[in-house]
């Protein structure tokens, strides 16, 4: 017997699956790509109400997408933009919310550093956010940072800021709880489902798996592969590699928070030590790449560069090598998101250009919001696709 499903759109209408080459509208909304993102809107939406059909490309629990890596940096003090600070807070909130709805501990709080030059981008930018919202925060010279966290070694005229509400979320662990609580308010799941979607008058034609499924709106979170669904997007999207690390530290490490380190050679952060070893990365500038053809094994040279690093500001994480991940970034021009709708029927969120999973949480809420209302009350002007229309055009 199918299950029974209350929507707004169609309270009390009997949910069934159809069969291949049918037609039938028996959901409201379509998410395609059930990754960070899509997960996250599925859960919203069920949760309201809305009879939702979730697609994913791949098999539940695959390692592909760019949200893998066991473990993704949450911060307030955002040196990206001030404007994201309110985002955060809400995604925070959500998270706490997640985990208390699931059972399960996603967020674990640890305190960040984010250290580099006085006038560099980290720092002025992390104590902009910080004075501009009121956040909690210190500002450290290079000697007091190092006496609280004497794994690091920062150069003498480089200042830090030190945030509590900081720490890392278990990115694989959100993902699959946002996908449980979904299927339990009533969506419907489906993985190894490549998705396409075409408008059809007052509805959406979403086909899949040789399905055809009538909707009143489609999301779009399929991440690296956003441009093949919607193709207006790509002269403004790119996809880089990006290798990660986790080494056996040489000594003990004492005190560590989430740190993010500005050098001469980029960005680099990582975490507290845990069961996998000390994780380490260089936040993007990769090498450009398919997701379809991305080479997903460490090179010694990627190797290198982040060792390079190790021995010069983190010399306990120099030890042997643990294990590597390579996931993907999907870059817009300014390396700031893009949450909009393409017409009046498909909503998209993704191009999060490396800093976007801690976000997840609360994009998903947006998503929910734009399919079903039309609008959102977060402050999501600044991540229009309209700053690309010269790209675009």
């Amino acid at each position: 017997m199918p299950d029974r499903v209350a929507g707004p759109l169609g309270a009390g209408v009997d949910e069934v699956e159809p069969g291949p080459g049918k037609d039938v509208r028996g959901f409201d909304v379509a998410v395609i790509g059930l990754g960070a993102m899509g997960s996250a809107a599925a859960y919203h939406l069920a949760s309201r109400g809305a009879r939702v059909l979730g697609l994913e490309r791949f098999e539940r629990g695959h390692t592909v997408a760019s949200f893998g890596g066991r473990s993704r940096i949450i911060r307030l003090a955002y040196f990206e933009h001030p404007d994201y600070v309110p985002l955060l807070r809400r995604a925070w909130a959500l998270w706490r919310a997640l985990e208390e709805a699931s059972g399960e501990t996603l967020l674990t709080e640890t305190g960040g550093l984010y250290a580099g030059p006085p006038d560099g981008d980290l720092v002025a930018g992390s104590l902009r956010s910080a004075r501009e919202h009121g956040l909690a925060h210190e500002l450290l010279d290079a000697a007091e940072a190092m006496r609280r966290f004497p794994a690091l070694r920062l150069d003498p005229g480089w200042a830090a800021i030190f945030e509590e509400q900081a720490g890392w979320l278990a990115p694989e662990r959100c993902v699959e709880a946002h996908l449980r609580l979904a299927k339990r308010a009533g969506a419907t799941l489906r993985f190894g489902a490549p998705a396409t979607f075409r408008q059809d008058g007052g509805a959406v034609v979403v086909e899949s798996d040789g399905r055809q499924d009538r909707v009143d709106r489609v999301v779009v979170a399929a991440g690296a592969w956003l441009p093949e669904l919607l193709p207006i997007l790509a002269p403004a999207l790119s996809v880089e590699r990006v290798p990660l690390f986790w080494f056996d530290p040489v000594a003990a490490v004492g005190p560590l928070p989430i740190w993010i380190l500005e050098t001469p050679d980029g960005d680099f952060y990582g975490f507290p030590p845990d069961q996998h070893g000390l994780k380490i990365a260089r936040h993007g500038d990769g090498d450009i790449a398919d997701p379809d053809a991305l080479d997903r094994s460490a090179r010694p040279a990627d190797e290198e560069r982040v060792r390079a690093f190790a021995r010069r500001y983190l010399p306990v994480a120099d030890g042997p090598l643990r294990s590597t991940h390579v996931c993907m970034y999907t870059r817009t021009p300014d390396g700031h998101f893009v949450i909009d709708a393409a017409g009046d029927r498909v909503v998209y969120a993704s191009a999060c250009s490396g800093h976007g999973f801690k976000f997840s949480s609360v994009i998903g809420e947006i998503l929910a919001d734009l399919a079903l209302d039309g609008a959102t009350a977060h402050p999501i002007g600044f991540l229009s696709a309209a700053r690309f229309a010269k790209d675009l055009s």
